[in-house]
Parts: structure tokens; sequence; C-alpha cells
């Protein structure tokens, strides 16, 4: 996100200050967002491809619209919060001097957040329908305290996104729809840390005029698009399958890169200070963090096994292998504050894996107004070889419960939904300095000394409310 923005950008902006980012380890694996429909969180969005309740399927699935008829309009909002905090006990954090870092453990790294929603869908004829959505299909965000040890590697992480998404369906009236759809996302993006000056303090000749640490803080902002297609088949009144699939795409985050007290040294004949001294500087450059979005898949079945249960399976196959690394890099590498001339600033490895998510999921239709959901998800967590400071995650499981009040004369649906994520195992995070080369990624050899390891308590739950209107 860029300091100053257009008008049009800046519009977008205020509209994503209600979609607050949300910790990764709340994730539907990766930096995707699970939280988009109150419907179809009480079943743990299990079937939610094979299963257009209301106009949310604008989302799950745009071929899903051709059996809604009329005019359907759904909102809503998800609440989320989770608990994600390094134990004391399993810290260990050193500087470029190999020294400790003192500190603390950097405090619950996440605010609870809010996540609203807003889709449409409009019967054109008995064979095309058309849609909208907008809602935040991305979202990522820590934020530790200025003390946490572990600050030279991170200190706030932020990613915003928010998406326009017209769709159009098209039935052949015999139980096959087809259904596509354009996701315009606008995101934003925030890195920053804290600056270790010790080495730079070190190897000085002359005074030491640096302070014990800078800060540098990056932002850029980026609109790109993926596509959506999506398929329906109702084999009988009772069974019917879903297949939707989205394109990838990578997001170039252009801004600033802004860099405060970073220590360096004066070369020889400096005045004032000779050279040799350390001094501290400030800077300000043009910015590139280049972001992938993946591709995906999602399976839905639905089943009605009586007239008041209905079964509900799916899974989403996502290709986060996409995401091999967070780079940064600066577009005017001459300046001194980087003294790189590649122009990489940054670059920390991610080489996340390929992701499955299998959900399960019921309902039971109590009486005609009343209905009741449940769903449970398996949810692989793409982080593997890096964990980082920045994204400690785990394998999850999702077990949702959801209600749904309907009222046939006037078309009104209210659903409401709660959620809770039990992570398989406790974040290990292993952060030391990296470089990239020819050969790929290496530990930085001008910065062997530097490291953070930590073990993170994660824990999360979710509540959603949603309205529907039948037209």
């Amino acid at each position: 996100m860029h300091k100053k923005f257009s008008r049009p950008a800046r519009a977008v902006y205020l509209i994503t200050l209600v979609a607050v980012a949300l910790p990764a380890s709340t994730l539907a694996g990766g930096f995707s967002l699970n939280e988009q429909s109150a419907s179809a969180m009480g079943t743990a969005n299990a079937g939610a491809a094979a299963n257009p309740e209301n106009a949310t399927t604008v989302l799950f699935n745009p071929a899903g619209m051709s059996q809604l008829s009329g005019t359907n309009i759904s909102f809503g909002a998800a609440v989320l919060d989770i608990d994600a905090e390094a134990k004391p006990r399993t810290i260990q954090a050193s500087n470029q001097l190999g020294m400790p870092v003192s500190g603390s453990a950097g405090g619950d790294i996440a605010d609870p957040a809010v996540l609203p929603n807003f889709y449409l869908t409009h019967e054109v004829s008995d064979t095309i329908d058309v849609g909208f959505g907008i809602h935040a299909p991305y979202g990522l965000a820590s934020d530790y305290k200025d003390n946490f040890k572990g600050r030279y590697f991170a200190d706030e992480t932020e990613l915003t996104a928010i998406s326009f998404s017209p769709s159009i369906a098209v039935s052949n009236g015999s139980g096959l729809s087809m259904g596509a759809g354009i996701n315009l996302i606008y995101a934003e993006g925030k890195l920053t840390k804290f600056q270790d000056n010790s080495g730079t303090k070190a190897s000085a000749t002359g005074p030491d005029l640096a302070p014990e640490q800078g800060y540098a803080n990056i932002e850029g902002d980026d609109v790109g698009v993926t596509f959506r297609v999506g398929f329906l088949y109702e084999f009988n009144g009772s069974t019917q399958v879903g297949l939707t699939a989205q394109t990838g795409t990578t997001l170039e985050l252009e801004g600033d890169a802004a860099f405060t007290g970073l220590a360096v040294l004066t070369p020889p004949g400096s005045p004032v200070v000779g050279g040799g001294a350390a001094v501290g500087i400030d800077s300000t450059e043009p910015a590139r963090v280049p972001l992938a979005i993946p591709e995906s898949a999602t399976l839905g079945i639905r089943h009605e096994i009586t007239d008041s249960v209905t079964l509900l399976v799916g899974a989403t196959y996502a290709k986060w292998s996409r995401f091999e690394a967070l780079n940064v890099y600066g577009t005017d590498s001459t300046k001194p504050v980087t003294g790189r001339t590649s122009g990489l600033i940054t670059h920390i490895p991610e080489k996340w894996d390929n992701t499955w998510q299998f959900n399960l999921g019921g309902v039971w239709q109590a009486t005609p107004k009343w209905a009741f959901k449940a769903g449970y998800a398996w949810d692989e967590s793409p982080v593997d070889k890096y964990v980082t400071a920045r994204i400690p995650s785990s394998d999850r499981h999702w077990l949702s419960l959801g209600t749904q009040w309907s009222d046939a004369s006037s078309g009104w649906t209210v659903d409401a939904a709660v959620g809770t994520l039990l992570f398989t195992d406790d974040a290990k995070v292993s952060d030391q300095p990296y470089i990239l080369t020819a050969s790929g990624t290496q530990p930085n050899p001008a910065d062997p000394n530097s490291g953070y390891e930590a073990e993170y308590d994660l824990s999360a739950w979710s509540a959603g409310i949603q309205v529907s209107k039948a037209f």
C-alpha cells in the first residue's frame, strides 16, 4: 500500500478497512480465508461447490446461480480471534555477534478481526443468471511487541485483500450448469522489522555514533485478476456434484521501503567524524514485493439421505508451491542504504507445499423453518521446511456448528455459525538470515550468528452471521 493513493485506490482502501487481515494460522491453508459465508461455515464449507443455498454460490461455484430463482442477496460478517504466542522458555535469539537478544516473547501477535461480505444474483432468463460478490479472499497479520526477542526477523506482517467478483451461469435445462467469474483483487501489504546494528557497530574503527538498532518499514499495493470456472450436475432430485477451479496469479506489491537508524561505516576521509565511524542513516526508496496467489480446485457433493437430512462432502486442492520466497526488491539500488547492486533487499525462503482440505458436513431440517448444521474439515498447512516468525502455522482440524432460520413466505433466511481450530502441533519457528544465489537459497555467510527459534501455542475460534433474501 502506497502512502499516497490515487482517488480510486483510496476509495478501495477505505472499503478494506472493515476487512481486517487475519493471522496466517487461522487460514484455509496459506493466507486464504475460510470464513466467507456463515451458511457454509456451519458445515465447515463441506460440499459448498454443490450446495447453492443462496447468493454466496457466486464465490463457491458460479454455476450454482442457475438453481436460484429471481433475485437473491446475501450479506454478513465473520468474527475471528486467534491466540498465537511464543512460549517464553523455548525462545533462543541471538544477534550478529552471537550474543543473546534481550526482550520478551512478543505477546499475542493477533487481535480479533471482522470479515464482511456481500453477494447478489439475478435470473436473467430460464437459462442465464448473473451475480456479483464483494469479499476478502486473502488475509494475513501478525504484530509483535517492540521488545520481542525475535524483532530482527519480524515485527509487523500484514496482507489485506478485497475481491470484486462478477459472474455468469448458463444452464442446459437438463441438470447441467456451467459458470464463470472474474476476481478483481486489490491487495496491500506491510512488512516491518527492527534492524540489528551490532555487527556494524563492532566493526567500527572510528567513533561509534550509530543507534543500537534501526527499523525497516516496507509497504506496497497492487491490483490483480484471477478467473474462476464451475460446473454443477444434478444426477437426480437427491444428489448433485459441483466442481470449480480458479487460476493463480502473482501480485506485484509496489510501494516504498523506508529505513531509519540503519548503521553504516563512513568511508575514508569523511568530514567531521572521519573514516570507519559507525553512523545511523535514514533512507526511503521504491520497493517491490512479488506475492504468489495459488491455483485451486474444489469438488463438492450434496446428497439428501432423507427429506430432513442432507450429507455434504468436499475437497480442495491448492497449489501453494507457487509461493517459494518472500523477496523484497529495491528499485533504486544506487542508494547507500542497500549497498546492493542486484536490487534484492531481503530474501526470506518459504518453499510452501501444495495442500489439501477435506470437508464433511450435515444439515438436519428439524422443522420447516429451522435447520441445524455441523461440519468438520482437515486443513493442511503449506508451511513445512521454513517456519518463520512472520507465519507460524501447522496442520489443523476445523470443527463447526450452525443454525438456519428461514421463512418461505417472506423469502428471508438467517444463518449463524461458530467454529474452532484445533492445531495438531505447536508451530516450531526457526529463523536465520538467507541470501539468494545462482544455486538457490543459502545461509548468509556475512551473518552466521543471527538466529531466532521458538515454539508457538496456537488456538482460534470464529463466529459468523448471514442474512439472505430471495425476491
